[in-house]
């Protein structure tokens, strides 16, 4: 499921999992649900909307990923519930001048190179937020 998840947001789709015994969703998807613990899960599809809770911008990035600072990382909480981190698709500037948090925005897919963590694999998908208001 969680490759899935990946493969959906470079579609345009933003999938979670519903816990079937007491409700909770959960995006990105795990095993187990992080309220009951239960497995009695189910995919389903989220709006892709949400709210900025926090961000911060990144101007030293970790080892392999120097060349894409600075870049801004959010914390969004979704209009079904979760909370999930991405990156927010504005400059650093914009980032450190304005205050950002409770801006709406939408979630979608961007493919970033991963030579030096992922050998194998010639993309790695990342979530990114648009902010649409």
């Amino acid at each position: 499921m969680f490759k899935e998840f990946f493969n959906e947001l470079l579609n345009g789709k933003l999938v979670g999992l519903r816990c079937i015994d007491c409700g909770k969703v959960m995006c990105p998807p795990k095993s187990t649900c992080g309220n009951c613990k239960g497995r009695n899960l189910e995919k389903i599809e989220l709006s892709g909307y949400g709210r900025i809770t926090s961000y911060t911008v990144t101007y030293i990035a970790p080892m392999g990923y120097e060349n894409e600072a600075p870049y801004v990382v959010a914390l969004v909480e979704l209009d079904e519930g979760p909370w999930i981190v991405g990156r927010l698709d504005v400059d650093a500037e914009r980032a450190e001048s304005e205050n950002l948090i409770g801006k709406r925005v939408k979630v979608y897919g961007k493919e970033f190179p991963s030579e030096l963590f992922y050998p194998n694999k010639e993309k790695r998908i990342v979530p990114m937020f648009e902010i649409v208001e």
